[in-house]
């Protein structure tokens, strides 16, 4: 009997500790939001978003918008999302990545954001969300200590990066873990 309660006992440990890994991030479908996926308690990502609904995300509880989309990209109205973000109560961090040619210092940047308790919750922006799923790919690896196997896949689920964003991001962490 105790050793049939000490493998119970260890099964349901193993299961706490693999379950926020196994839930993974969720779709859910936001008019005016494309691609939104609810990634942790902390964390929200999507594709292209309508300043419209900008006050929503408010009443969602985000205390920050990272908008990675470039002012030159058709229908990123940046100036008009940073007058939403702001009139909502919400800090607005715009940080345009070219999705051809992406900088490492944008990823620096990001980085430096996404790690800041003042901007949590965060939701995390793009037009598609492959720019946003590569940054989180360099968040999960050198922040949270995720295996490339598993940081790749939940990428996979939030918008799948570009093959030339996925590789900048496995080289911008090998690059930061010389």
């Amino acid at each position: 009997m105790t050793s049939w309660m000490i493998v119970a006992v260890a099964g349901l440990a193993s299961l706490a500790v693999l379950a926020p890994q196994e839930g993974g991030p969720t779709k859910e479908t936001v008019d005016g939001i494309r691609n939104f996926t609810n990634v942790d308690p902390t964390i929200a990502c999507a594709g292209a978003t309508d300043a419209r609904v900008i006050p929503d995300l408010a009443r969602r509880g985000y205390k920050a918008i990272i908008n990675l989309r470039r002012t030159t990209e058709a229908d990123a109205d940046i100036d008009a999302s940073r007058a939403a973000a702001e009139a909502a109560g919400i800090r607005f961090i715009h940080l345009p990545l070219n999705p051809q040619q992406p900088e490492a210092s944008v990823a620096d940047a990001f980085l430096e954001a996404i790690a800041e308790p003042a901007n949590s919750p965060t939701f995390i922006n793009c037009a598609s969300a492959g720019r946003v799923s590569a940054l989180m790919i360099t968040k999960r690896m050198l922040k949270d200590g995720w295996s490339e196997e598993r940081a790749v896949a939940e990428a996979q689920v939030i918008g799948p990066p570009s093959p030339v964003l996925q590789q900048f991001a496995l080289d911008y962490v090998a690059d930061k873990k010389r």
